[in-house]
């Protein structure tokens, strides 16, 4: 059995759009530092953004039959919620391909900084983290700019994921 890349040099290079979300579940002292900046690696927002940030840059070097691709925009929101910081990472680029996998290790890579960050704080006795979880890293959301189809209509692929 061989192991290949794809060829996609005959495809076109459109605009391609994918995002990704997971969140990572936390105890409600720790959401509090986080909120407040007083986590002692400092602030975990800006920290994990732009980890995700890089990570998306870097994904053809940790995939292995991952296409480098040009990424021409990264975009990693972080929400702070009750329980939660959430991660949603959007990143495009104008090639042959899709940036479904860049998407996914941005939120990934965003998650498991927010970790980093706070594991003094989510450890219990025995140095367990029984409260700590990430949790539903998925894409939701993956679109290619109209192309021109055999007949020279346009058509616009979309797909959408709850």
């Amino acid at each position: 059995m061989s192991i290949d890349m794809a060829d996609i040099s005959g495809k076109e290079d459109v605009l391609r759009i994918a995002t990704a979300r997971g969140a990572i579940k936390l105890k409600p002292e720790t959401i509090q530092r986080i909120r407040e900046k007083t986590l002692g690696k400092g602030d975990v927002v800006t920290t994990a953004q732009i980890a995700g940030i890089l990570a998306a840059k870097k994904t053809p070097e940790i995939i292995p039959l991952c296409h480098p691709i040009p990424i021409t925009k990264v975009d990693v929101q972080i929400s702070v919620g009750n329980s939660t910081v959430t991660v949603e990472s959007t990143v495009q680029s104008l090639s042959k391909t899709g940036v479904e996998m860049e998407a996914l290790v941005a939120t990934s890579v965003a998650l498991l900084t927010v970790w980093d960050m706070v594991k003094p704080y989510e450890k219990d006795q025995e140095g367990q983290y029984p409260d700590t979880e990430i949790e539903e890293i998925r894409v939701v959301s993956k679109t290619k700019q109209p192309t021109k189809n055999s007949q020279g209509r346009e058509q616009h692929e979309t797909q959408k994921h709850p």
